[in-house]
């Protein structure tokens, strides 16, 4: 693992580790054949937050990003992009957009809430969640 800031708790190569990037960016969590695989924790330096199931190095299974700025996706990953069920959160309105996922947009049928009380069942393909690592 020559690209980063090292291994600080742990080996980084199975097991339960603590890694530091070069950028500052900090992974602590399971590890498998010197990936990230299991549960982690992954804190960027901008403030976002990861914390949820990795496969193979990347974001699979069930997690929650937040983002510095408080809005939150909720739900299931797959190849570090939003796939399957899943829930954004946009802080500041407490908006709130339920439904499928796939490939990071939505896909089908989801629910918007909004903060005054309305809510909406919508089918869409289109990208509509602009914040993405």
């Amino acid at each position: 693992m020559s690209w980063g800031q090292g291994c600080v708790k742990g080996n980084c190569i199975n097991g339960l580790s603590s890694y530091t990037f070069n950028n500052g960016d900090e992974y602590v969590g399971e590890y498998k054949d010197s990936r990230k695989h299991g549960q982690g924790t992954y804190l960027y330096k901008d403030g976002d937050k990861y914390v949820g199931e990795w496969k193979d190095g990347n974001k699979n299974g069930q997690g929650t990003y937040t983002y510095a700025n408080g809005n939150k996706y909720i739900g299931e990953w797959k190849d570090d992009k939003f796939h399957g069920q899943g829930a954004y959160i946009l802080a500041g309105e407490m908006n709130v957009y339920e439904g499928e996922f796939k490939d990071g947009n939505f896909y089908g049928q989801h629910t918007s809430t909004y903060a005054h009380g309305h809510h909406y069942v919508r089918v869409s393909t289109r990208k509509v969640i602009v914040e993405e690592k």
